[in-house]
């Protein structure tokens, strides 16, 4: 049996709790499940959320879950700027964590986060999804086979379009508090992919700006936009690869955006969240009567795709990769092989994005290292 605890019900709450109660059905190789306590801003809304989800027991207090002997794994969900005050007291308290991403606005921060998790012995791992995609898995297993021969040059896009509308109304993610904006919000994820598939980046030059200066309060002021939401940069990997990383929050009309395209020396591949079940393979070898893209659509033999549905072609979504990385946590902690980002990895994600913004503030290349 394990016991989980869960801090914050939001959107990607929801989507934690969800991921823990499906795991067992699902994947059938993992323990039972216990879904013991959650905490939220107060009592009444950890009441109604714990009802809804599942939860035996609820708290005002965060630190209530932390303390609760009969929780294991603690599930950190809140707001960026609480990750790392969270995160390190569930791990002195010996617990394993599962923390969304970013680890936290302040580089100092993520440092401690990933010194209490190594000085814990606990598992500590954060909310990076997409690399769970069978897509993606698949990109990984094209790459080894050398498929498209020697990669020479990458583009990776995120974009969506939540804050496109300059008349939105300024909400938390636009204060400095929650990191630099769009390179802690997004950049981040095509990190994640950057890191599963290739390894680390070496140097960054980046731009960033600002669409709308400022938004309108509750009041009816004007309160200055303090993030920045869109973010270019040139990377240069330590492999030698080269590639552009473009991230936008502004971008009308982009949905779930995560497009990666990869050239090789014998062909390439395109893959793009918003047709998530389905990646572009380009190869040379075919004849050049034939040459052009093909649609892979992904199916059971993609792995882990056929644990959830028989026949090809149907699709996965954004909560079963959620579900496929809470199986990955549980093998990491009964001590097998895991495809995971951990807080020493997460921390090189975070080393590159602070590196990001050095080069935004003294416009030039900086060394990630």
């Amino acid at each position: 049996m394990v016991g989980v605890g869960l801090i914050g019900s939001g959107f990607m709450g929801k989507c934690h709790a969800l991921a823990w109660t499906s795991v067992r059905a699902v994947f059938g190789d993992v323990p039972d499940i216990r879904l013991v306590h959650l905490g939220d801003a107060n009592a009444a809304l950890a009441e109604t959320r714990a009802r809804e989800l599942g939860f035996e027991r609820f708290s005002g207090d965060w630190r209530a879950v932390v303390a609760d002997p009969e929780v294991d794994i603690v599930s950190v969900t809140a707001p960026n700027g609480f990750h790392a005050e969270m995160a390190i007291a569930a791990l002195e308290a010996g617990k394993h964590v599962w923390c969304e991403k970013p680890m936290a606005p302040d580089f100092a921060a993520a440092e401690r986060m990933a010194a209490a998790a190594a000085a814990s012995g606990r598992v500590a791992v954060l909310g990076y999804n997409y690399i769970q995609s069978p897509a993606i898995r698949h990109i990984g297993v094209l790459l080894e086979e050398s498929v498209i021969g020697d990669v020479n040059h990458l583009r990776v896009e995120m974009d969506e379009d939540f804050m496109a509308d300059p008349d939105a109304p300024f909400f938390w993610k636009h204060e400095a508090s929650s990191g630099y904006g769009a390179l802690d919000d997004f950049a981040v994820h095509p990190l994640s992919l950057i890191e599963a598939l290739f390894g680390k980046v070496s140097r960054v030059m980046c731009d960033m700006s600002r669409p709308y200066a400022d938004r309108r309060t509750a009041d009816g002021a004007r309160r200055a936009v303090e993030t920045h939401d869109v973010a270019s940069t040139l990377i240069r990997l330590e492999n030698g690869v080269a590639g552009t990383l473009l991230v936008s929050r502004s971008a009308w009309g982009r949905k779930g955006r995560l497009q990666i395209q990869l050239f090789g020396s014998r062909g390439s591949i395109v893959f793009d969240q918003e047709r998530f079940n389905e990646l572009r393979l380009y190869t040379t070898s075919d004849r050049p009567t034939e040459q052009g893209y093909r649609t892979i659509l992904t199916a059971p033999h993609h792995e882990p795709y056929g644990r959830f549905v028989p026949a090809p072609g149907h699709g996965l979504g954004f909560n079963d990769l959620k579900t496929i990385e809470c199986h990955e946590l549980l093998r990491k902690i009964e001590g097998k092989p895991a495809r995971l980002i951990d807080f020493d990895a997460g921390l090189e994600i975070e080393r590159t994005v602070h590196a990001m913004a050095r080069s935004f503030d003294e416009g030039r290349w900086v060394d990630v290292r």
